[in-house]
């Protein structure tokens, strides 16, 4: 999931520069945010997962918003079920507001993911994880990453929010970068390694059958 006033096409080369086997084979789903005013912006109409009103854990949350966008990509992840992609071999990822979209959705999914790559954010309503988080996913790997000089969303409210998943029991894989909002051709490799340790290379009889 791409970050605000981008679309779906934003991350698309990344795929060849993860460089992943070719089998078992991989579909790779970039869906665009919808249009939306953002206040931050001052009220600018973009592509927008949910209204950012400013860059701090003390700020108002779009609450609709987020839920909003999460049943929405909530129903994608079903039609890759419907599909025959067992839950499993699912990973829930984003960048900034993608990224959040990544941790709200997918530590809420009723069924085990494969994991959840959360790049340059921080975890949005964490105040209401405790009492909405499934227990399907209460193992799942998370793999989090963020800039050490980013500008726009500075990485201390990253590491906030890895601290708070941590002290939930979540497995969480921080990776820190000297670079701004952004990614890096070491953070491309270090996901490309954490997404052949976490998918399966098959699903699990259970889950396929």
């Amino acid at each position: 999931m791409h970050g605000l006033g981008a679309d779906g096409h934003d991350f698309e080369s990344l795929v060849a520069e993860l460089r992943l086997p070719p089998s078992p084979a991989v579909r790779w789903v970039f869906p665009h945010a919808p249009v939306r005013p953002v206040t931050l912006n001052g009220g600018l109409r973009m592509r927008a997962w949910f209204d950012i009103v400013a860059l701090d854990r003390r700020a108002p949350e779009d609450e609709a918003g987020i839920r909003g966008s999460a049943r929405a990509i909530s129903a994608l992840v079903r039609g890759e079920r419907e599909r025959g992609i067992a839950a499993e071999r699912i990973v829930l990822a984003g960048f900034s507001q993608g990224g959040a979209m990544a941790l709200h959705i997918g530590l809420r999914e009723g069924e085990r993911l494969a994991g959840i790559l959360a790049l340059s954010t921080m975890l949005p309503l964490a105040d209401r994880l405790a009492a909405e988080a499934h227990p399907a996913n209460a193992a799942v790997p998370i793999m989090m990453a963020h800039g050490s000089f980013d500008p726009l969303l500075p990485i201390s409210l990253g590491e906030d929010s890895r601290d708070l998943l941590r002290s939930r029991g979540y497995d969480v894989d921080w990776r820190a970068y000297p670079m701004p909002h952004s990614l890096c051709a070491e953070e491309v490799a270090d996901i490309r390694d954490w997404l052949l340790r976490v998918v399966p290379a098959r699903a699990s009889r259970r889950a396929s059958g």
